[in-house]
């Protein structure tokens, strides 16, 4: 494990470049594809910084949905559980459980909360803007 330069800080420094250097000094192209490479970077940097409250806040919306199970240790093994408790989700739905009801509020309450977590790491922006719309 390295101490310095931290991943975070490796990732800042090749958006910073793209952002900095390739981006104002390139056009077409090259230019579209460095502000991808540079917004990539960023979701990359976002995604590592909230990967673990985003895991953990989803496990525990979906205890309440499904009941309570043990979190797996590891991201690997925590994300291959999810999906496999997102499918149970997804059976319930299907199966009509969730057309109305408390439950139906409580599944609508938590896809809301995975979807702006989600919103987090790939948009902020707009998640703020629903976050800000809600609100008010």
């Amino acid at each position: 494990m390295q101490d310095r330069p931290t991943i975070d800080e490796l990732l800042e420094a090749v958006a910073g470049y793209l952002r900095d250097d390739v981006m104002p000094n390139t056009q077409g192209r090259l230019s579209f594809h460095a502000r991808v490479s540079m917004n990539v970077l960023e979701m990359l940097r976002r995604e590592l910084a909230m990967m673990e409250e985003h895991l953990s806040r989803e496990w525990d919306g979906l205890d309440h949905l499904l009941g309570v199970a043990p979190m797996p240790p590891g991201i690997e093994a925590t994300r291959k559980a999810l999906l496999e408790r997102n499918e149970q989700l997804c059976e319930r739905i299907r199966a009509g459980e969730a057309d109305s009801g408390a439950w139906r509020v409580s599944v609508l309450q938590h896809l809301r909360r995975v979807t702006l977590d989600k919103l987090d790491v790939s948009n902020p922006a707009l998640a703020a803007e629903f976050r800000e719309r809600d609100a008010g």
